[in-house]
């Protein structure tokens, strides 16, 4: 499919995980932030899976002379295809500690079993903390090294079988003044299924970006040029409007859960939800508030200005 659709690169994306003597981790990733919090998501999700505190966890990103090969950040994939090569590194990590415990506890690979930070042997009450088989990776004493290599570092790559596909419904209620155009949001509801969340609280705050962009471009964003010259005029932001904390209302956000069935988290995109949902859901309300004056259409932004024009437009 990315073929078809003439990426000439492939969807994947790579992870690496090294767990310390200490039991700490360092996560090498190949996706990159500029602000949508994997410092803190990816962290969760390591800390989680071995079962250690989210402070003993790492991030390295963004530093090309350390971390493993990736295609960056793009079309809100970050959790579900970074986070899932992580996933798979873990599933390696975890294989390989499962010999150390076995070797640690005399008992067979197939026996030991781990959950909430502890390796265990079936139906035995022997058990072992994953601070302990990590030490042990790297200061082996009576270790089969010509079976098991020293050391607890693993990478892996992840390339999905298929996209993600989030799905939400947002509405919009807007009061319009005839007399000047102006547009004032009352109302913002918005509620999204992106699958599986790991941190409720960075979703949220992805989504206000997204939805405050998304109205933006529908109400007040333009790039304006010279017909004659093609010299741009909005070149600033005393021409170009930008939108602020008091040009929207509080957002009431919501979310249904479907788990992805093509990532092992079951995580679906959200950084882009916002706004892909907001400027039709915007446009559609200033439409509808207009109609009864016999407006029918007309294009975003919806500036007071083409508001005001298309009101009296609609009279003659």
């Amino acid at each position: 499919m990315a073929g078809a659709l003439g990426a000439r690169a492939g969807l994947f994306e790579c992870g690496e995980v090294r767990v310390h003597p200490t039991g700490s981790v360092t996560v090498f990733t190949g996706s990159h932030s500029h602000g949508q919090g994997h410092e803190t998501t990816f962290a969760q999700v390591v800390a989680a899976r071995l079962g250690i505190p989210v402070e003993n966890v790492d991030i390295v990103h963004g530093d090309t002379g350390r971390v493993p090969f990736g295609m960056g950040t793009y079309g809100s994939r970050s959790i579900s295809v970074g986070g899932a090569a992580l996933m798979r590194a873990l599933d390696k990590i975890e294989a390989k500690a499962k010999k150390i415990a076995a070797h640690l506890m005399e008992a067979g690979d197939a026996d030991i079993e781990f959950a909430n930070g502890e390796f265990s042997v079936k139906g035995t009450d022997k058990k072992i903390p994953f601070g302990s088989v990590a030490l042990t990776a790297y200061v082996p004493h009576n270790y089969p090294l010509d079976k098991l290599e020293p050391g607890l570092n693993e990478t892996a790559f992840y390339d999905p079988t298929n996209f993600t596909f989030p799905a939400g419904t947002y509405i919009c209620e807007v009061e319009i003044d005839p007399q000047t155009g102006v547009t004032k949001i009352d109302k913002f509801t918005a509620v999204d299924d992106f699958g599986t969340i790991i941190n409720p609280m960075i979703v949220e705050g992805q989504v206000h970006g997204g939805l405050v962009q998304g109205i933006g471009q529908a109400l007040m964003e333009n790039c304006v040029y010279d017909k004659e010259t093609g010299q741009l005029l909005t070149g600033s932001f005393m021409d170009y409007t930008m939108p602020r904390a008091d040009d929207f209302p509080q957002f009431a956000i919501g979310h249904e859960c479907t788990p992805c069935t093509t990532n092992p988290l079951g995580t679906k995109g959200c950084g882009e939800a916002g706004a892909i949902g907001s400027p039709p859901s915007v446009i559609n309300a200033v439409l509808d508030a207009l109609a009864p004056l016999g407006v029918k259409d007309f294009d975003m932004p919806a500036t007071p200005h083409r508001v005001w024009e298309a009101i009296q437009a609609a009279k003659h």
